[in-house]
Parts: C-alpha cells; sequence; structure tokens
C-alpha cells in the first residue's frame, strides 16, 4: 500500500488569490514548507493537516487523500447519465 498524500493546498490557493507566503504566515510555517506540501515532498502532521483544512474552511478530506484526485472536469459517474 503506498503512503502518497495527494493534496489539493495548490488548488486551493488558487481558487482564492493566496500565495505560498501568504497561507505559510496564517499557519505559522515556513513559505518553503507549503511548496513542499503542495509537490508531495512533505507529508503534514494530523495538526498541520487539520489547520490547513480548517484556514480553507473546508473539511480535511477536501484538501487531503490517500487516493489521487480526479482531475477537474472528469467524469466519476459510475453509470449512464439519465437524460
Amino acid at each position: 500500500m503506498s503512503e502518497t498524500v495527494y493534496n489539493r493546498i495548490s488548488m486551493l490557493r488558487a481558487e482564492r488569490g493566496i500565495s505560498r507566503r501568504q497561507l505559510a504566515d496564517a499557519l505559522g510555517v515556513h513559505y518553503q514548507t507549503v511548496g513542499y506540501l503542495e509537490r508531495g515532498e512533505f507529508r503534514p502532521s494530523l495538526h498541520l493537516a487539520l489547520r490547513i483544512a480548517a484556514y480553507f474552511q473546508v473539511p480535511v478530506e477536501v484538501v487531503f487523500s490517500v487516493e489521487p484526485f480526479p482531475r477537474l472536469g472528469e467524469d466519476t459517474s459510475a453509470g449512464p447519465r439519465a437524460g
């Protein structure tokens, strides 16, 4: 089983117009830490993950997952669409 933790930090920052430095300052971490997180080079502690989710005001599973997130616009429905 892979220990990769996927995240949407970059997407959430872009949606809100927040720089890495602004997020880092709000979380009390170095701005490079945000970059490491976004690239998957660093896994956050549970405490930091919860603080990131709280900052964006979303559930933690919106930000982090052990499964890859579907690509934007990708159809994730299991069956045919009702027409």
